[in-house]
Order: structure tokens, then C-alpha cells, then sequence
């Protein structure tokens, strides 16, 4: 009896320990384990989120020649058959009336609309970009996150089933000494008991688990196998909280985003305000005419003009537009500040997350070891009749409630270190140096600011 007490004790101990700090991987099978790299490149390539923020950004890139457009002519033709019926004393007349014309308008002077409203084309652009920088970081800490979480639910996995085998086996040793007389059926009842709820356990366990690889399937888009413990996140967070904020302020994508986005409010005001200044423009046009009158078979005419056209009043409805674009340009600069006040108090408490999580994992395995020791003692203080069932189940509760607590300290630590190298908008696939084809996200924009016409996209669409 006493050597089966132990053996399920060390059993107990042994199973379910997440070293994921010092990088010891999970016994889950002997391939070559699956690395959180190897991960956080999958999401990178396959997170249709990421995918859908780069789709918006080749949209956004169509703002440049949009506004580039206004540097070329408007060409336009035309063409008009019609049949005209005439009476002169008393004599009617039929003839067939054609005509086709080719008309070109050249802006020569828009207000300096087209300067400004591709300037503010390009802030939006480089905007946008920089919103898709955020959203990878926010991928690729989803997916640090779930990877961590899958190893986490599976290390409780196998701490709850162990702890089932402990219980099960005290289970088997009070029905023994119930039936030689030396326990009592309140024992076993108690037994029984904790063996039911470790049962209980071991299914939650089992439902957390499930649920945690489902999200990792839904991130990185394959499924959780063989995952390594090993997740670096000690070489990729700063030295000190100064370095982390002084980081942050020259590479967190918000930042970069409300910068430019002001920049954009800035050249909107421009763009409006030259609706109010002349516009000079060139027109030309061809055209030929079949039968214009009963004296004439065909006419050819050409004519080019200048133009100029100098905006008076516009019921105020320009002037108004200037004032609102003003605003909006207060409010983009104020939000600059609530981003920057707002990275700033991320950055802290992810520091201070960070920090405790490690001293969290300190104590955590100080009250392991104690509560090891504290069951060992009970085991043999039980085995001389000093202790009693319920105290050999209170002790083994008290060791798996720590077990369980460091576990979840050690995921933490880690999930905590990935979102303070988030905040500091270093979570990035050229920040980690991750083994992955990088996203080109000029490649689109030079294939599209140019290009005068053509209804497909670069990608052939």
C-alpha cells in the first residue's frame, strides 16, 4: 500500500509541469515539435483578418490616382442621327440630320485641388499602412496568445488526469483498510468524492483544451500538433520600462497612423479651400455634320477655347465645408494625443504585467514545493494513523490548486511579454525576423499611381 501511495503521488507531481520559461517542451509526441515562429509565420501568411487589412490598403492605394486624375484631359465623343421633316409653300421636305464630334478639356488651373488632394491621397495611404502594421501585431499576438493557451489547457490536461489517478488510487486504499477495519466508510465516501470531481476536472480540462485549439486553427489556420514550449518572448521585450516608451514613440503603428491621418485633415482644408480660387481650362473639340440644312451635304468644324471660371458664391456652402474640415482637423490632432496617452498607459501596465507575472511564477513554485513536501508528510503521518483521509485529500487539493497556478503564472508571463512587445508596436514578422515571404506593400501602389487606364488590377482581376 505504502509503495502505491507513492508511486501515484511522484505521479501527480510529475505530470502536468509547464517549464515553459526555461523552454522545455510538452510531451506531446516525439515528431519535431512545432515552433511558436513557425506559428506566427503561419498567421502571418493565413490569418484572413491580415489578408482582409491588405485588400483595404490596395483599395486605398486607388485614392492616388484618383486624385492624380486631375493633372489629365477629359476626352469624350459623341455621335446623333436624327430625321427632320420641313414645308415651304406647300412643299414638304425630308432629310436625315448626323453628326459625330470629339470633344477634349484640359485642366490648366484647378485651385491647386490636384497638388493637395494627392498629397492628402498619399497621408492616407501611408495611414492605412500603418493600420496594417497594427493589425499584424494584433494577429500575431492573438496567435503568441492561442499557442501559449494550447500548451497551457494541455498541461492542465494532464495535471487533472494525474491528479484522478492519485485520487483513484486513495480511493482503492480506503476500501482496503475499511475492509481489514482500519478505516471507516466516511472515508471512502470522501474518496469517492474527490475522485468524482477530478473526473469533472478532467473533462472541463478537456472542453478548455478543445476550445483553446479551435481558436488556434481560427488564427493561425492549421491545426495544434506537437507544439514546443520554447517561446523566446525573453529576447524580444526591452531591457527597461524607459526603453519600452521611448520605443513606442517612434514605432507604434497608432501613432504612425494618427500622424499621418492629421497630416490628411491638414491637405483636406487645401483641397476644399481652392474650390474658392479660378479654374482655367482648355477645351477643344472636332466634329462633322451630315445634311445640317437643305443648302449644305456635310460641315467640318474645330474649335479651341480657354477658359476661366472664377467661383463668386456658392450659397456658402463651400465656406461651410472649410469650417468642418477645420474641426475635423482639431479632432485628428487631439486624437493623436489620446493615442499617444493611451500607447503610453499600455506600455506601463504591460510592464507591469510582465514584472508580476514573473514574481508570480517565483511564488508559485516556492508553494508547489511546499505543498509537495506538505502531502509527502501527510502520506506517512496518514500511514501511522496521524492524519486522516480527508487530510491526504486536502493536501493533494492544495498541491494541484498550485500546480494549476503556476501553470497559469507561466502562461501569463509569456502572453504578457508578447503584449508589451505589442504595445510597443515591435509584434511584427520584421521585428521577429520571422521565416516568411514579407508583404510587399509597395508593390500595388507602384503598379497603380501611374497608370492612366485599365480596369483590371495588378493581381489581374
Amino acid at each position: 500500500m505504502r509503495f502505491s501511495l507513492k508511486s501515484a503521488l511522484r505521479t501527480a507531481v510529475a505530470a502536468g509541469v509547464l517549464t515553459l520559461v526555461s523552454g522545455v517542451s510538452l510531451p506531446m509526441g516525439s515528431a519535431q515539435a512545432e515552433t511558436i515562429k513557425e506559428a506566427l509565420s503561419l498567421a502571418y501568411s493565413n490569418n484572413p483578418t491580415l489578408n482582409a487589412a491588405r485588400a483595404e490598403l490596395r483599395g486605398v492605394d486607388e485614392r492616388v490616382p484618383q486624385a492624380l486624375s486631375g493633372w489629365r484631359p477629359n476626352v469624350s465623343a459623341s455621335a446623333e442621327i436624327g430625321r427632320i421633316r420641313s414645308e415651304l409653300d406647300g412643299l414638304e421636305n425630308y432629310r436625315t440630320n448626323s453628326s459625330i464630334a470629339l470633344n477634349v478639356s484640359q485642366a490648366l488651373f484647378r485651385g491647386f485641388r490636384t497638388v493637395n488632394s494627392t498629397q492628402q491621397a498619399e497621408a492616407l495611404v501611408r495611414a492605412q499602412h500603418a493600420s496594417l502594421l497594427a493589425t499584424e501585431q494584433d494577429v500575431l499576438l492573438s496567435a503568441a496568445q492561442s499557442y501559449v493557451d494550447v500548451i497551457r489547457d494541455t498541461a492542465l490536461v494532464s495535471l487533472q488526469r494525474s491528479d484522478l489517478q492519485f485520487l483513484q488510487e486513495q480511493v482503492r486504499a480506503a476500501n482496503d483498510r475499511f475492509e481489514v477495519g482500519e478505516g471507516t466508510r466516511t472515508d471512502v465516501s470522501q474518496a469517492e468524492a474527490r475522485a468524482a470531481e477530478a473526473r469533472a476536472n478532467v473533462n472541463s480540462a478537456l472542453a478548455n483544451l478543445n476550445a483553446s485549439r479551435a481558436i488556434y486553427r481560427q488564427v493561425v489556420g492549421t491545426d495544434a500538433k506537437n507544439l514546443s514550449a520554447d517561446t523566446f518572448v525573453e529576447t524580444v521585450v526591452p531591457n527597461s520600462l524607459d526603453q519600452a516608451l521611448g520605443v513606442s514613440t517612434s514605432t507604434q503603428p497608432l501613432i504612425i497612423q494618427s500622424q499621418h491621418l492629421v497630416d490628411a485633415a491638414v491637405y483636406n482644408i487645401k483641397t476644399i479651400e481652392g474650390e474658392l480660387l479660378p479654374t482655367v481650362t482648355l477645351d477643344g473639340s472636332v466634329s462633322r455634320n451630315w445634311e445640317p440644312s437643305a443648302n449644305v451635304g456635310t460641315s467640318n468644324n474645330a474649335s479651341i477655347f480657354g477658359r476661366v471660371n472664377i467661383p463668386i458664391y456658392q450659397g456658402g456652402g463651400v465656406s461651410s465645408r472649410v469650417r468642418q474640415a477645420k474641426q475635423e482637423l482639431g479632432q485628428a490632432r487631439l486624437q493623436l494625443d489620446v493615442i499617444r496617452d493611451q500607447v503610453r498607459a499600455n506600455v506601463i501596465s504591460a510592464w507591469g504585467n510582465y514584472q508580476a507575472a514573473g514574481a508570480s511564477i517565483e511564488a508559485a513554485r516556492a508553494a508547489v514545493e511546499a505543498s509537495k513536501l506538505a502531502l509527502e508528510g501527510v502520506i506517512e503521518e496518514q500511514r501511522v494513523g496521524q492524519r486522516t483521509t480527508l487530510d491526504v485529500l486536502d493536501a493533494q487539493r492544495e498541491l494541484v490548486n498550485q500546480r494549476v497556478n503556476l501553470v497559469t503564472a507561466q502562461r501569463n508571463r509569456i502572453v504578457s511579454g508578447y503584449q508589451l512587445v505589442s504595445s510597443i508596436g515591435q509584434l511584427d514578422a520584421n521585428s521577429l525576423n520571422l521565416s516568411v515571404a514579407r508583404y510587399n506593400t509597395q508593390e500595388n501602389y507602384k503598379a497603380v499611381r501611374d497608370q492612366w487606364f485599365g480596369l483590371r488590377t495588378p493581381d489581374g482581376r
